[in-house]
This record gives C-alpha cells, sequence and structure tokens, in this order.
C-alpha cells in the first residue's frame, strides 16, 4: 500500500472512533498503533467536525483532513474497530482488506428499535424508582411515554440527522404526557410522569468526554463537547417546559426527592445501566461489567448520602469507584472504556437538576413571580448540576490517568525478547 493508501485506512479508523462516542486519548492511541503498524510516523489532530492527519514515511509527508461530527454513542462499533487494530496488528488482518472491514463497521446498524424502544421505557422506568416513585400508575405512565419517545426519535431519525430534533420532540411528548398526569392527579410535585423520560435523554457521555478532553489540555475539543452537551440539554429543557406550558402546567424548583430503600436503589440502577448500554449498542458481552459495577457505585453513593455528604460527593466517590474498578479492566480484556465506563455512570446525570434550573429561569422572566426564594433555588439547581457533572468527570478522569500512564509506563519498561 502506497501512502497515500495507508493514510486513508488510518484516518478512517479514526473517523469510526471519534464519531461513535470513543474517548479523545483513546482514539488517538489507537490510530498511533495503527500507523506504527503500517510503518508510518504519525501525528493525529482531532477536532471538531474534522479530523487531521500528518503522516510521514521516509521523506515522503502527506497531511490528509476528513469531516467527523463527534455526536454520536455506538460502543459495537468502537469495539469492532478496536479489535480489526488488533487483527492487523497480528496480521490476521491484511491492510487493503482492512479498508472494506473498517467501512462496514461504519455502516453498521444501531440496536433494533423494539430493544432501543424496550430500553428506554426499562430505563425511565429505573430512573422513576431511584427518584422515589411511589404509584403504580405513575410508573406506568412513564414507561409509556419513553416508549412513545423512543419510537418518535427512531422515526425521525428516518427523515431529518438534526441531532437537537429527536430530544426536542420526545422531550416535547414526556412534557404533554406529563402535564396531562397532573391534570388528572396522576403525578406529585417532583413531576416524575414528565422528568424520567426526559433524563435518559441527557447526553453523559458527551460531558464525560469533553471534561476529559479539557484536562488534558485539548481546550477547542472540549469545549465543543460541552457546548454540542450543552444545547442538547437546551432543547430537552425547551420541548419539556413547553410540553407542560401547553397546559398551564409548571415543573416546581428546589424541590427535595424522596429517600428510597438501598436494595431497591441498587436494583433500580443495574436496570438503568443495561438501559444505557443498549442506548450505546453496547456489545452484550460486555454487559455484565458495567451492570455489576455501576450497582455497586450506587449502593456506594447511596451509603455516602446517608452519612450525611452531599449529592456531589456521593456521585465523586461513586465514579471513583468505577473508575478503579473498570480502568484495569478495559485494559486487561482489550474493552472499550467508555462502552462500560460511561453506561455505569450516566444514570447519576442530574438531568433533573438543569431541568428545574431551566423551569426557574422561565419563571423568573416574569416579574410577577421574582421571588428571592425562587431566585435562590434556581441557582441551587443550577449549582448542584454543575458540581455533580463536575464531580463524575473527575471521579473518573483521575484514576483513568494515573492507571492508564503506569500501565504505558510499565509496558515501555518491558524487555524486548528476541
Amino acid at each position: 500500500m502506497g501512502l497515500q493508501e495507508r493514510s486513508d485506512l488510518v484516518l478512517a479508523l479514526a473517523r469510526v472512533l471519534h464519531e461513535n462516542g470513543q474517548s479523545t486519548d483513546e482514539t488517538v492511541a489507537a490510530a498511533e498503533r495503527l500507523s506504527n503498524q503500517l510503518g508510518l510516523r504519525a501525528t493525529f489532530i482531532p477536532g471538531w467536525g474534522e479530523l487531521e492527519l500528518q503522516a510521514t514515511d521516509g521523506t515522503a509527508r502527506l497531511v490528509s483532513v476528513a469531516a467527523a461530527d463527534p455526536t454520536g454513542t455506538d460502543m459495537d462499533r468502537v469495539a469492532s474497530a478496536m479489535r480489526a487494530i488488533d487483527q492487523v496488528a497480528t496480521g490476521r488482518l491484511a491492510p487493503p482488506a482492512a479498508q472494506e472491514t473498517i467501512s462496514a463497521i461504519s455502516h453498521a446498524p444501531p440496536a433494533p428499535t423494539w430493544l432501543f424502544t424496550l430500553a428506554a421505557a426499562a430505563g425511565a422506568a429505573a430512573l422513576s424508582v431511584v427518584f422515589g416513585v411511589q404509584h403504580l400508575a405513575a410508573a406506568g405512565l412513564i414507561i409509556a411515554s419513553a416508549a412513545a419517545g423512543a419510537v418518535l426519535r427512531r422515526t425521525l431519525a428516518r427523515y431529518s440527522t438534526n441531532p437537537f430534533l429527536q430530544p426536542l420532540c420526545a422531550a416535547l411528548l414526556a412534557g404533554i404526557i406529563g402535564a396531562l398526569a397532573v391534570r388528572f392527579q396522576l403525578s406529585s410535585s417532583l413531576r416524575l410522569v414528565a422528568v424520567c423520560p426526559c433524563m435518559i435523554l441527557v447526553p453523559g457521555p458527551h460531558f464525560l468526554n469533553g471534561t476529559m478532553d479539557l484536562s488534558l489540555a485539548r481546550a477547542g475539543l472540549g469545549a465543543s463537547r460541552l457546548v454540542y452537551a450543552g444545547m442538547v440539554v437546551l432543547a430537552i429543557c425547551a420541548g419539556l417546559l413547553l410540553g407542560l406550558g401547553l397546559l398551564g402546567v409548571s415543573l416546581p424548583v428546589g424541590e427535595p426527592g424522596r429517600a428510597v430503600p438501598l436494595w431497591l436503589d441498587v436494583i433500580a440502577a443495574g436496570v438503568a445501566v443495561a438501559a444505557y448500554s443498549v442506548f450505546f449498542s453496547t456489545p452484550l458481552h460486555m454487559l455484565g461489567w458495567p451492570v455489576a459495577v455501576g450497582m455497586a457505585a450506587h449502593a456506594l453513593r447511596w451509603w455516602t448520602l446517608a452519612a450525611g455528604a452531599g449529592a456531589a460527593t456521593g456521585a465523586f466517590v461513586a465514579c471513583l469507584l468505577v473508575g478503579l474498578i473498570l480502568t484495569p479492566v478495559a485494559r486487561r480484556w482489550q474493552m472499550p472504556f467508555a462502552a462500560i465506563g460511561f453506561a455505569s455512570v450516566v444514570s447519576m446525570m442530574p438531568g433533573v437538576f438543569l431541568f428545574r434550573m431551566a423551569s426557574g429561569l422561565v419563571q423568573l422572566s416574569n416579574s410577577s413571580n421574582m421571588t428571592l426564594q425562587l431566585l435562590g433555588a434556581t441557582i441551587a439547581d443550577g449549582m448542584t448540576a454543575v458540581n455533580i457533572i463536575l464531580a463524575m468527570s473527575f471521579g473518573i478522569i483521575i484514576p483513568k490517568i494515573v492507571m492508564d500512564r503506569l500501565g504505558d509506563r510499565a509496558t515501555r519498561a518491558k524487555p524486548r525478547v528476541g
């Protein structure tokens, strides 16, 4: 293969990883590893909207650029691409055939609609249990709303590639159903019928990837990821509040949650993690790790909160456990950390606080509602959400960075045989 063909292969591989949710650090490492196998000295520069590869072979040098929007989360494609790299490295896949393999991986279908719908219903129901749902009628409405939203999202995906249209419309539907539940006295002041189907729409992996990029001084890409995640959340908030407002219902600000028994919280967390794994198209053989570790993390979070710690501290401790366990697991069994790590923790994303903050801001725009209590509750919800996201990100990042550096140093220190 010539320099152009080898560069195209590396760039195609990096594009699959970049567009489907793999962390930037892992994407760069994978692209460089494949480049070395192909006899190239390569510098890989990831960005939002494009990838740049500077490849050198002897005196020949080539700069290639490919369009790539990192808006997706498909761990089956990520795992298949990483497996293709291993096959090239061991000689089981010839480089010319690897191009066709990567092309097939990039077009692999996501989870089927029936499974996606089932996961959405189960995930929303599990989150409602975590937040203290008390009536079967409310739980049934949450399941129906989330399932209908999932079907609506898949239907819209056939006609539009706009990444904000699906969460906007699904949240609008959830808001309308939630407002009807309030009108017929089937929803409490927590508004879980409206909120829980929207919580599964929050783009947790983009928040985590963005924070990881910022921690590694990839300011442009990290900021772009966070802006994109923020825009998705804004679309969700707009749809939810519009749906509630159509029937004259509002989302209370600063509403305290309900306590849930440990055993129920852990079981619901396991269901939620399995649901998110389906959303991310995680291969089934990897499902056990995120479910087991996610349940343990939620148990640790429950104990931390019961001891009197705040929500951010509970999230940090839980995510620290996930990072400590799953970082070596991912390295040992060659699994994408994004596939098993993110699914374990995204159910802790503070979607409900973000929605309440948005509701508070809307209410504050009306001068007749302006009170110090409302202002304080809105600020408190917003700060709680920010603190939880930061705590989760650093809880995941710290053990991963430390263990990856130690692992790479140990690998380089091993004596070569032969």
